[in-house]
């Protein structure tokens, strides 16, 4: 197993190299898109072996049965699992499982993964593989990768040459174009015990409308609200956000409401390792949504392309028969509502950088070559010890599309103790509808909301 393990390190090693030494692609290089890659720059071709099929355009449309407004029908409730990792068979499926999973399943003998045929479902709007085409030869990283300059409305860098590059595509890709999510989050103790957080979101996507352009977007991502409803003693709580694009060029901006008080203050604190809001200290603000905020802490070393088992097609987990009680369990969250598949994934090893400081001195991800979602994500101490493992249970939300999540899950290995957000099974579904403007997104605006 060492032995191997070492041969995968010397491959990495030369494919590092190799992706060094190669220029940054050229408008000619963006006709392979519609030949041998999908138009987001995974492999269009399924595998050898037969167990990932081959992409035929994704989700496109809803399936039968689904009501706009109304909780996402499963298009895979006919698939049965093929086999299911347990503690006991764990060995035998160690080749295509993160290390964070295998930590899982060591830990947890109550962990378990249910494997299910590979679906792949992730799609986006035409207008957004048009623009992925060509953000090819036109997009470049500037300020030593902390920031993308010439690109819009698709990833960046579709055929990535470094880890750099797959997180930027993680950071700028498609999730619609504005967005109201009603979402909760919970902190389970070790018996299960647990308080809902109910937050009320809205984005608005900059980087992706349909009439932005490189120039009228400037150093700018998105604009983000999240508003906290429940509990009473939370409630009323508002969170602000203009997420720059290079931010150590100019830092993003954020500003909270303090109902208590009735006013509004900067709050430069929602960023980095800074506890995230109500999470009980089991999540960082950059954790959210998997990876979020600057990339400037960190070395990101692409270690290149896996064959893994990872959470996707979650519908099951934004299912209206269940409670949440269903899904919320002590240690982590119910596997038997949980689907994982064979995909291909980036691997990228992002290393603190010298003089940096962050709860995570190390940080592996698992970014979905279809989509561009983190899939999964391990985190390490500064002793080196695996901390933390992340999982985003991506679903395409067809309606849209757009690959996001029905759940992310955070789990501390050393304290026994998890931290689920995202789940609305119980409550409204998102709009990807919602009319918002920038104008909604000010401290102005917050002022007034919170007034009210």
């Amino acid at each position: 197993m060492r032995s191997t393990l070492r041969f995968v390190a010397v491959i990495s090693l030369v494919s590092l190299a190799v992706f060094a030494a190669l220029p940054s692609p050229s408008a000619q290089e963006a006709g392979r898109l519609p030949a041998n890659l999908t138009p987001l720059g995974g492999e269009k071709a399924g595998n050898a072996a037969g167990t990932i099929p081959a992409w035929d355009g994704g989700l496109t449309k809803p399936p039968a049965g689904y009501v706009v407004g109304k909780h996402y029908v499963d298009p895979y409730a006919g698939d049965k699992p093929l086999f299911t990792i347990t503690q006991q068979n764990a060995e035998k499926y160690a080749a295509q499982l993160s290390d964070g999973h295998k930590a899982m399943l060591k830990t947890y003998a109550s962990f378990k993964m249910n494997v299910y045929p590979t679906r792949r479902s992730a799609a986006v709007p035409q207008r957004i593989y048009e623009a992925t085409a060509r953000n090819v030869g036109r997009a470049k990283l500037v300020n030593g990768g902390n920031g993308v300059e010439g690109a819009i409305g698709g990833p960046p860098f579709p055929m990535p040459k470094s880890g750099a590059e797959v997180i930027w595509n993680h950071l700028l890709r498609y999730r619609g174009d504005t967005a109201g999510r009603w979402v909760i989050q919970a902190t389970p103790t070790r018996g299960g015990q647990y308080t809902l957080i109910q937050f009320d979101e809205e984005t608005q996507f900059l980087y992706s409308l349909p009439d932005m352009t490189p120039e009228k977007l400037g150093n700018r991502i998105l604009l983000f609200k999240q508003t906290v409803t429940a509990p009473a003693r939370l409630a009323g709580g508002i969170l602000l956000v203009h997420e720059s694009m290079d931010q150590v060029k100019k830092p993003r901006d954020a500003w909270l409401y303090n109902p208590g008080q009735r006013r509004v203050r900067r709050a430069p604190q929602v960023a980095y390792d800074n506890p995230g809001t109500a999470a009980d200290n089991l999540r960082t603000s950059d954790q959210l949504d998997l990876f979020n905020g600057a990339p400037d802490k960190y070395e990101w070393k692409l270690v290149g392309k896996r064959e893994m088992y990872v959470p996707y097609n979650g519908y099951r987990l934004q299912d209206p028969k269940l409670k949440y009680r269903d899904i919320i369990t002590p240690l982590h969250i119910n596997p038997d509502h949980c689907r994982y598949e064979l995909h291909r994934v980036w691997v990228v090893d992002a290393t603190l950088r010298p003089g940096e400081r962050h709860i995570y001195k190390r940080r592996v991800f698992y970014v979905d070559e279809d989509s561009w979602q983190i899939l999964a994500m391990d985190q390490y101490d500064n002793r080196d010890q695996l901390w933390r493992v992340s999982e985003g249970h991506a679903m395409n939300f067809y309606n849209v599309p757009t690959t996001w999540t029905s759940a992310e899950t955070h789990t501390d290995l050393q304290a026994g103790r998890y931290l689920v957000m995202g789940l609305f099974n119980e409550g409204r579904v998102h709009d990807y509808g919602l009319k918002r403007g920038e104008a909604d997104f000010t401290p102005d605006a917050l002022r007034q909301e919170g007034v009210r």
